[in-house]
């Protein structure tokens, strides 16, 4: 049993977020908590307003609010027998509240909708996806606001092979791959045309190794720019789904973190599966 946490403000950004999810754990039996936090303006710092989980008008009655997501669920989605859905409503800050819910619930994902580039900024300027995959350690599913679940047959894993690879850690790529006959397309980002030195080498055969069995293949990106790499490599790929490990996020800031560009549109359209 998956016990998955749903932040909501009941956006359709939010909305979009709990579609997806539904199709992603469709084949799992999974407890799913729908969670809306209702952060006073006291509370919330000055950036975080605009972009903050709980509305920025007060919401009469987040129960019923809740109880309404659970009516367009059952409407929109055929009875899965597997899937249970339990209402939460916290007034707390957004992540001290996900921090509780992840560790009373042993949450093994959270979901969270964003607005894509605009919404995943660094977290200098506030925003709460962005916070949430880097300050709670919980494997976390971003959703951005163009994302529709398709067949997960490619997985984007970017890495610069300078970390050791927990066999947890990289289990729920294994449990993608598995359910869903995917391909892991390794991704080396090297934008300075060095060759890896012995530590990284390590890695890629332990990568290699753990993958064994399952369809993966190992791919060097050159552009200088890191978004125009990831870029033509999710259009060459044909990607569904980008995955990395947050303890890498510093290196690959710009995969999620950089400002809005015209012709990037993985930040829009690419869900990101961040492993703690």
């Amino acid at each position: 049993m998956k016990h998955i946490l749903i932040p909501t403000d009941f956006s359709e950004n939010a909305w979009n977020a709990i579609e997806y999810a539904l199709h992603f754990f469709s084949k799992s039996a999974c407890s799913f908590y729908l969670l809306h936090v209702e952060t006073p303006a006291s509370l919330q710092d000055q950036d975080d307003v605009n972009t903050s989980i709980a509305s920025k008008t007060k919401i009469e009655s987040p129960k019923i609010r809740l109880q309404d997501t659970l009516s367009r669920i059952n409407e929109r989605f055929s009875l899965n027998v597997n899937h249970k859905f339990f209402p939460i409503v916290d007034n707390n800050f957004i992540i001290d509240s996900i921090r509780t819910q992840v560790a009373e619930k042993k949450i093994d994902f959270i979901v969270m909708g964003t607005k894509g580039a605009s919404g995943l900024k660094k977290i200098t300027i506030g925003n709460n996806a962005g916070n949430v995959i880097t300050k709670v350690k919980c494997t976390t599913l971003v959703v951005p606001e163009n994302a529709k679940f398709e067949n997960l047959k490619e997985i984007a894993f970017p890495t610069d092979f300078s970390l050791f690879y927990p066999t947890q850690t990289l289990q729920p790529i294994i449990d993608i791959v598995e359910e869903n006959m995917s391909a892991v397309r390794v991704a080396y980002l090297n934008k300075n045309g060095v060759g890896l030195n012995e530590d990284q080498k390590k890695n890629k055969e332990f990568l290699d190794d753990y993958f064994i069995g399952k369809q993966h293949s190992f791919h060097s990106l050159t552009d200088a720019h890191v978004e125009d790499a990831m870029q033509n490599f999710v259009e060459s790929q044909g990607v569904n789904l980008i995955t990395m490990l947050a303890k890498n996020l510093n290196y690959f800031q710009k995969i999620l973190f950089h400002p809005s560009i015209p012709k990037i549109s993985y930040y829009t359209d690419i869900p990101f599966l961040v492993l703690h």
